[in-house]
């Protein structure tokens, strides 16, 4: 564990997929084709918290859905890449418009399409419900599944690392 906060120490812009790590991969479809995703508070509130510490945000999905361009503005990530065939290509383009260094991100995804950034971030992350495969490339895997808390658990790590935990959670002790 040591070598997991040593990493998420120099984190300056944490990234997600979506299906299966912000969400729990579900997808509903009612009549008229209503689409319906779910998305944990808890997961959401750790995403505030972080950016108030200073760490950009980013998300990056193969899916198109109008319901995930939503939460993400709704969490106001400036970096959101939707219907992405090739992810490695937002996630060069992040870099370019940050100046930040594959060391300076954590990226959290679960499956084949998230494998080329999770090779090349300083903090690869994974949820239990990921292959075998994806976790062998992954420096660290989460208690919680993907939509169940995953994220938050990821916020509160990096804070902890970086030591900005306990302002945050200070902010409303000393309310």
């Amino acid at each position: 564990m040591d070598e997991i906060i040593q990493r998420a120490k120099r984190i300056r812009l944490a990234g997600f997929d979506v299906d299966g790590v912000l969400s729990n991969g579900s997808v509903s479809y009612g009549l008229g084709g209503i689409e319906r995703q779910e998305f944990s508070v808890q997961d959401g509130q750790g995403l505030a918290f972080l950016k108030r510490t200073g760490v950009e945000l980013a998300i990056i999905t193969g899916s198109p859905s109008n319901i995930i361009k939503r939460r993400a503005d709704d969490l106001k990530i400036l970096y959101f890449y939707g219907g992405q065939t090739n992810k490695l290509s937002a996630y060069e383009d992040i870099k370019q418009k940050t100046g930040f260094t594959d060391e300076e991100i954590a990226y959290v995804g679960d499956d084949f399409p998230d494998l080329p950034i999770l090779k090349r971030v300083g903090l690869a992350i994974t949820v239990p419900g990921a292959s075998a495969l994806i976790k062998q490339h992954a420096h660290w895997t989460t208690q919680n599944q993907g939509g169940q808390g995953a994220v938050r658990e990821i916020c509160d790590l990096i804070m902890q690392a970086q030591g900005t935990y306990q302002r945050i959670l200070n902010s409303y002790l000393d309310q």
